[in-house]
């Protein structure tokens, strides 16, 4: 079950709807690539899936037909009207498991979730979508695993690992959280508007971070400024942070790290490691970005 092309331009139409660049929106007009998507998520019966961004519900009407609950959090205010409507008109038994939740989910800690989703299954507005997906996995405990699309380019860096060439700050930072991989790709055709990018996408699995919870701020601010300067050596980039390249070359060898290697050689632990010990030596949290 889903909604085709004629379908999602029909409802664009009768709802006055044009897809907005600044919005991030690129409605899924293919029944076969949402239907892979919710496929490769794993929905089942019962599980209760967070949606960001549902649109015309191109996605939705499939998570629901697969007998999930779903939290639909959508920021443009006529899409969230128009979506109860699509669904009833479609999966007409299936309306009382859709939950639409008005909001931006950047900010999903200051929204009223109606149920604690278990998935997050979503075609992630490109502008945002790295920040959105770390934002969710810190404000969203419940969720567990998921499945989400991204561009292409996003969704190597999110999987790569340490030592690869696009491995970066969000490859790290969705580690803290998680286990990912590249699940699939796909192509511009199935979205309307088209856009001049490819996509993937990015399945995800839940694990505990590799130290407590309470210290991601300051191994995520280490994170940031290691590869503020990623061609240079940590014991360089590291300098400003631990206020000088003495004191970082000592907090490196305290945590086991060669102070002469550089950001991308590291992986979440030994960041942790780094972290734990600048902060040993007196360096405060900071604040990190969720890029």
């Amino acid at each position: 079950m889903g909604l085709g092309a004629a379908a999602v331009r029909a409802l664009a139409a009768r709802h006055g709807i044009n897809p907005t660049k600044s919005k991030g929106q690129n409605f899924v007009i293919d029944v076969g690539t949402v239907s892979r998507i919710v496929r490769l998520a794993g929905v089942q019966p019962g599980d209760v899936v967070l949606e960001v961004g549902p649109g015309l519900g191109s996605l939705t009407v499939p998570l629901l037909s697969a007998g999930a609950h779903v939290v639909a959090v959508e920021l443009d205010d006529r899409l969230a009207a128009a979506l109860p409507g699509t669904v009833e008109a479609h999966l007409p038994d299936a309306v009382d498991r859709l939950h639409v939740v008005r909001g931006d989910a950047t900010r999903v800690a200051g929204l009223d979730l109606p149920l604690a989703p278990t998935r997050f299954v979503a075609n992630l507005p490109y502008n945002v979508a790295v920040p959105l997906l770390l934002e969710v996995l810190e404000d969203v405990p419940t969720v567990v695993d998921g499945v989400v699309m991204v561009q292409s380019e996003v969704a190597d860096r999110l999987c790569a690992g340490p030592g690869g060439r696009v491995y970066g700050v969000p490859s790290v930072k969705l580690a803290w959280y998680a286990a990912a991989r590249r699940v699939g790709s796909v192509a511009p055709s199935v979205f309307w508007p088209v856009p001049r990018v490819d996509s993937g996408l990015v399945g995800f699995t839940r694990h505990d971070p590799p130290v407590a919870t309470d210290a991601r701020a300051a191994v995520f601010a280490t994170v940031d400024a290691a590869f503020g300067q990623r061609r240079k050596t940590l014991r360089q980039s590291l300098a400003p942070r631990a206020g000088s390249a003495a004191l970082a070359q000592q907090a490196l060898e305290a945590a086991g790290v060669d102070p002469s290697t550089r950001a991308e050689r590291l992986g979440v632990a030994e960041f942790a490691a780094v972290a734990e010990a600048l902060t040993r030596a007196g360096v405060a949290p900071g604040r990190a970005t969720e890029q």
